[in-house]
């Protein structure tokens, strides 16, 4: 296992880091967030006992993870072995109404956890509306208290919006590290690698998070894809070549991957073993440019998500549904894209449309909105 500086006050964390979020249910379901059905605690912790021996010391969790029960899965299997690891956690900033409700959050959690510290503390899920509200409540009073207090060593955050939001967080505090969306595919998505550098020239370690982007750039890959995959040398899978280009970046302190299966853990930990920064030679990081070009070929609407087109008069949720549509295209992944649609308010989809047109007025790509809206009505909708 290699291991990377992450914060300069700490000791260096793996390059893979577990994401305790994707643990399957006892009844062989995957869903993220709901408290209702019980975690598969046992393959859970068979699978987080052989990644600490592989080398991976860095555990990532969050309040909301697994409806609340990804925490105490952690703490509880970790109780006696809390030393051999780096435990992250995060704030859940959109839930508070008052100052205090942040002491609540991370007493609740250090009670979950079964510790008196936690390693590594993120503000969770920054977008501009959330640090906002977040400042109005005082937030750095607060970072700095639990850190002062030594219930948490290093502060950093998460972030999930564009990139004209990053910065004012980036330079608001002193934080030790971030987190960021980063793979092959999502290169100017949010922070993107942009973000990455700043963080990066400010002394601040950065995490990866979707590597894989959620599985998609692992498994069930289009069959030009797996072609472009399997004529590469040398030989890897599409999971590996995805992780050696996001650890090629010596920025990277590590990258998070929500293994499930003890493939996964055996094989993401095999490769991080050799994956070192700038090692990647023209050649590979030609294929992985090859694969680059052929996922953005498939794009369907060049929709940058600036969201200037927000609010929609009729309440439709134009970035999100161009999102969608964009990603059945890219991974022929119609089954789950329909499903996210037909998961959508009905004032939020595309037959909401009334075509007025506001929308393309303050589109600064001059996006034909209202026909597009024609066309995802027809793709999404047909069939209904």
């Amino acid at each position: 296992m290699q291991y990377r500086k992450l914060s300069k006050n700490m000791p260096p964390v793996s390059t893979l880091g577990f994401g305790c979020m994707r643990f399957y249910r006892q009844d062989g379901s995957l869903d993220l967030m709901s408290n209702e059905k019980p975690v598969d605690a046992q393959l859970a912790g068979k699978l987080m006992d052989k990644a600490l021996d592989m080398g991976v010391n860095y555990f990532d969790t969050a309040y909301t993870y697994l409806g609340g029960m990804s925490e105490k899965l952690v703490g509880n299997h970790f109780k006696d072995r809390r030393s051999e690891i780096f435990i992250a956690t995060k704030l859940p900033v959109w839930k508070a109404k008052e100052k205090t409700d942040y002491h609540k959050f991370i007493d609740e959690q250090l009670d979950r956890l079964q510790t008196d510290y936690i390693d590594y503390y993120l503000v969770h899920s920054l977008t501009g509306a959330t640090w906002n509200n977040a400042l109005k409540l005082d937030i750095f009073d607060f970072l700095d208290e639990i850190k002062a207090s030594g219930k948490v060593r290093s502060i950093g955050f998460s972030f999930h919006d564009l990139y004209k939001h990053f910065e004012p967080i980036l330079y608001a505090y002193p934080w030790d590290f971030c987190q960021i969306q980063l793979n092959y595919l999502d290169t100017e998505y949010q922070a993107g690698l942009k973000g990455m550098e700043k963080a990066h020239e400010k002394g601040m370690g950065v995490i990866s998070m979707e590597p894989l982007l959620g599985g998609k750039l692992a498994v069930g890959l289009p069959k030009k894809a797996e072609e472009i995959v399997q004529k590469a040398q040398p030989k890897r899978t599409p999971a590996e070549w995805a992780l050696r280009w996001v650890w090629n970046f010596p920025q990277i302190a590590t990258l998070l991957s929500g293994m499930n299966t003890m493939e996964q853990v055996v094989e993401n930990c095999t490769v991080a073993d050799h994956a070192l920064p700038l090692s990647m030679n023209k050649d590979e990081l030609e294929i992985i440019d090859q694969l680059k070009t052929f996922f953005d070929e498939r794009i369907m609407v060049h929709c940058a998500a600036c969201a200037y087109c927000m609010p929609c008069p009729s309440g439709v949720a134009i970035p999100k549904l161009f999102t969608l549509y964009n990603e059945a295209h890219r991974f022929d992944d119609t089954g789950s894209q329909h499903r996210q649609y037909n998961a959508l308010p009905e004032d939020q989809k595309a037959s909401a449309c009334i075509a007025c047109k506001a929308c393309e007025e303050k589109c600064p790509h001059h996006l034909p909105i209202a026909s597009l809206m024609e066309e995802l009505k027809e793709y999404f909708e047909k069939d209904q």
